[in-house]
């Protein structure tokens, strides 16, 4: 069904490319050229934006299934077709990415080598990553799924750090490598299927060994983007080199798409599979949470602390998906939003002390809640959702993965929750390095408070982060439907044979 009555999820999803197309036509000087590029790509996100809420107003979350329904013709003689839709489950996750992107472009303020190139990539990732979250064909999932990979190599190789070209390479090569299996997956999932429609293939049955051997080419691929522990390694270096904006794309958005992965196809598509899998996913999730948040706290630079903290949040978001409940799933879409709007507004203010020209080393950061009140109650805030405390985005995810696992497994409840505890460990650490340790070098002294545009930047996070702590159903109103659909089908497509394993495991 299309409310709409007009294409507006492909709209959403390829407006950007107007942007890229107007920004390369541009000429002139160098000086105007600049200014030109920066306010074509900001008003094309913004526009993009103002559909998205369109699209959020529209929406009817008591109707279930996909709506605003796009099917067109695309490659006839194998029976795939361009075919976009939305759900309770993607809705909040497109505007995640329509929301940060024109924040990311904010921050991109400073980017004066090869303009037109930078912000084409920014507009470039946001239609590929839009077009993710909204197809609803199998082929064209793993295309845009794929497409990402471009303009965030060319965002880290080209404007990262001084190790950009290894940390580039790395995401490529682990991205790359993680996809061909879920290339092998589609494949076969086409020839045996004869579809590429997913929500025909959310109904399709496959055998336990077939589901087994898909479940672990979606494993190699999700995990990857997900950074599930021990498919990781790549991400600090990625998030430690890729500049600002990068930085914020991957953490708050590129990551979710694993985990929507998952959520999206190994748990409705492959219910034996993921059942089978669930200790494993379970122990994965709590050895990130646990071990990760231990990594965190001994790391001594903020990029590199916040970076590995959001490994230690998306091991929650895993620990809430296999639990297979209405709670803990709910709990790990609350936490994908939440984690994304954090972990954004926190790396904004690692750019700020950027922008001043200082270094993240902690050991040279220290007393700037005197010197900088209003950055200094932004970080605070960030940092306090960041643990969970009630009151914030935060604390609803948690709470609701924490009430999910408990229902199946009383100690992964009891790790998974030990993470609340070791975050407010490693963050305290990190805020009293930044805001509150003695004042021993003087140039900080001469650090100015936030300015008009880091403002722009930091106060609408900050507004979402206490509306989805304040009034979460808000957005949890929005996937009750799909979310409780989804655990039924999984319980209902159990063969008895697993559905009696699970009875005596728990």
């Amino acid at each position: 069904m299309n409310q709409a009555g007009f294409p507006l999820l492909s709209l959403i999803t390829f407006l950007p490319l107007a942007g890229v197309f107007y920004i390369a036509t541009l000429r002139g000087d160098d000086a105007a050229v600049l200014c030109r590029v920066r306010a074509a790509a900001l008003i094309t996100s913004l526009v993009v934006l103002g559909l998205g809420i369109y699209l959020w107003s529209q929406f009817k979350p008591d109707l279930g299934g996909f709506q605003f329904v796009e099917a067109a013709p695309w490659l006839s003689g194998l029976n795939v077709e361009y075919r976009m839709g939305v759900d309770g489950i993607s809705l909040f996750l497109i505007l995640l990415t329509l929301v940060l992107t024109p924040i990311a472009i904010l921050s991109s303020w400073s980017v004066t080598t090869r303009v037109r190139g930078f912000f084409s990539a920014l507009l470039l990732l946001e239609t590929m990553t839009t077009g993710m979250f909204a197809a609803t064909d199998f082929v064209l999932f793993y295309i845009f799924f794929e497409a990402v990979l471009l303009p965030m190599y060319l965002i880290i190789g080209v404007w990262g750090g001084e190790r950009r070209i290894y940390a580039a390479v790395k995401f490529f090569l682990f991205t790359l490598a993680g996809s061909l299996f879920m290339l092998l997956a589609v494949v076969w999932v086409w020839y045996h299927a004869g579809t590429t429609d997913i929500p025909t293939l959310l109904h399709t049955h496959f055998s336990a060994s077939a589901q087994m051997w898909l479940f672990l080419a979606f494993l190699a691929s999700f995990g990857v983007k997900a950074a599930v522990w021990p498919l990781h390694s790549w991400l600090p270096d990625a998030y430690g080199e890729a500049p600002l904006p990068g930085t914020i794309m991957l953490a708050a958005v590129l990551s979710k798409m694993g985990a929507y992965g998952f959520l999206r196809f190994a748990v409705p598509m492959l219910p034996n599979a993921a059942t089978a899998a669930e200790p494993l996913m379970f122990t994965l999730g709590v050895v990130a949470v646990i071990y990760i948040s231990y990594v965190a706290l001994a790391q001594t630079d903020m990029k590199r602390m916040i970076a590995y903290s959001s490994v230690a949040h998306m091991g929650v978001i895993i620990i809430g998906i296999f639990t297979f409940t209405v709670e803990g799933i709910e709990g790990a879409l609350f936490q994908m939003l939440s984690h994304g709007i954090v972990i954004a507004g926190l790396f904004v203010c690692t750019g700020v002390l950027l922008a001043r020209g200082e270094g993240l080393a902690l050991s040279r950061l220290g007393g700037l809640a005197a010197r900088m009140p209003a950055y200094a109650a932004l970080l605070m805030l960030f940092t306090l959702a960041n643990v969970g405390l009630p009151g914030t985005s935060g604390f609803i995810g948690e709470i609701l993965v924490i009430v999910g696992a408990l229902k199946v497994n009383f100690w992964v409840s009891l790790l998974g929750g030990a993470g609340m505890i070791l975050g407010v460990a490693y963050m305290l650490v990190l805020v009293r390095a930044v805001l509150f340790d003695k004042f021993t070098h003087p140039e900080l002294a001469k650090l100015p408070d936030l300015r008009p545009r880091e403002y722009a930047m930091l106060l609408p996070l900050a507004a979402m982060v206490l509306w989805m702590g304040i009034y979460p159903d808000s957005f949890t109103h929005a996937f009750d439907a799909p979310v409780t659909a989804l655990v039924q089908a999984h319980a209902a497509s159990l063969t008895p044979h697993t559905a009696l394993a699970m009875v005596t495991t728990k």
